[in-house]
């Protein structure tokens, strides 16, 4: 028996035994093995210790590098981090921002708010399965009653209540008005806030103090808060490191670091179709690699992929003014934008022509 040491990770060998004697030597059959780089987690003592990682001990194309800058920087970006197995690739702060700074994640909060009513499941204080009134009591919304009592929190989470998505963001009762019977329309809607109402309903807390306890401080996402925006909203605001360490959760199916934070057959759910109008939509984030999908203010189903230059087994957080956690499992990647609107010219809730150039300019770092 023999030990190998000094190995080096995400590298095949290539090996053989062999034997000496007065004779001489014989050589047995070659194998090969490969070694594999462990996950890293950063620590959750609020120090800055973050470990990283070389773009060229990962092989990748070093004359990629500042034309992905350049081009982000071009398009109103404040900070973005690439991480591998956990360690920053890249990071780089742009237009005045810096890595204390906070910024808001827009509708790329949504999966807080997915992951939270995950953990509230977890601990047996609602089913997502029950219709939003068992926690919230009727009269929440101004449908008619059989109406509001289709409306499931699963319905929340997968964007298909039937309640109408044209009367802005204001999630009031009077505001959120029957359009379709829950399951038979699938449209973007804010009323998914409702959910921050079920978990402080059942959890005896408020919203922010579940969800700092439960999520935020596990993963030492210090410092972030969410704000009130008006219409009864929450927006949350941290720094990108923070929003990595979110991202670097969801990569590992809700554990952080040996803990489970989420359960991963809640996350699987949640990083898969939720429904049968948009093949696109999980439960609050988004899915690239489908066939069709449907994109918010609109009914139309557009053929193809999300994000055709991205990883087909990518999901990803989107929001509006281009906030952006890409998730790539098959690469081990994290990929985190904040900034401005990319492009001015066209704002969009989320999804934008800037997640395809985007990634046409990543992908040129590593094929």
């Amino acid at each position: 028996m023999s030990n190998l040491t000094g190995l080096l990770p995400n590298t095949t060998y290539y090996v053989r035994a062999y034997a000496t004697n007065s004779v001489g030597t014989a050589y047995g059959n070659q194998v090969s093995f490969s070694t594999f780089e462990t996950m890293y987690f950063p620590p959750n003592d609020g120090s800055n210790t973050w470990e990283t990682k070389s773009i060229s001990s990962l092989g990748w194309n070093q004359s990629q590098v500042q034309p992905l800058l350049d081009f982000v920087q071009s398009k109103n970006t404040k900070s973005f981090i690439i991480l591998v197995n956990g360690r920053i690739v890249l990071e780089h702060y742009f237009n005045g921002h810096s890595a204390t700074t906070p910024w808001y994640w827009a509708s790329a909060g949504k999966t807080l708010t997915a992951t939270v009513t995950g953990i509230a499941q977890d601990e047996n204080l609602i089913n997502i399965n029950n219709k939003v009134s068992t926690y919230l009591g009727t009269g929440w919304t101004s449908a008619p009653l059989a109406k509001e009592n289709l409306i499931t929190c699963k319905n929340l989470l997968a964007m298909n209540s039937g309640l109408d998505d044209s009367l802005g963001d204001n999630v009031s009762p009077a505001n959120l008005q029957y359009v379709a019977d829950a399951g038979n329309r699938w449209a973007y809607h804010n009323v998914y806030v409702k959910l921050q109402d079920v978990i402080a309903q059942a959890s005896g807390q408020t919203w922010t103090n579940y969800f700092n306890t439960k999520l935020r401080d596990k993963l030492g996402m210090t410092g972030g808060a969410w704000i009130n925006s008006g219409d009864g909203l929450n927006v949350y605001w941290s720094t990108t490191r923070n929003m990595a360490r979110f991202g670097l959760m969801s990569l590992n199916r809700g554990k952080w670091n040996g803990t489970t934070i989420v359960s991963e057959s809640f996350f699987n759910q949640a990083s898969t179709t939720s429904q049968n109008i948009n093949e696109a939509y999980g439960y609050l984030w988004w899915l690239n690699g489908k066939s069709t999908y449907r994109l918010p203010t609109t009914q139309f189903e557009f053929n193809g992929t999300l994000i055709p230059n991205a990883p087909s087994d990518m999901f990803a957080a989107l929001g509006k003014n281009d906030q952006k956690i890409y998730v790539i499992p098959s690469k081990k990647m994290v990929v985190i934008r904040m900034g401005e609107v990319a492009n001015p010219a066209n704002p969009t809730f989320g999804l934008s022509g800037f997640d395809n150039e985007l990634w046409q300019k990543i992908n040129a770092l590593y094929q």
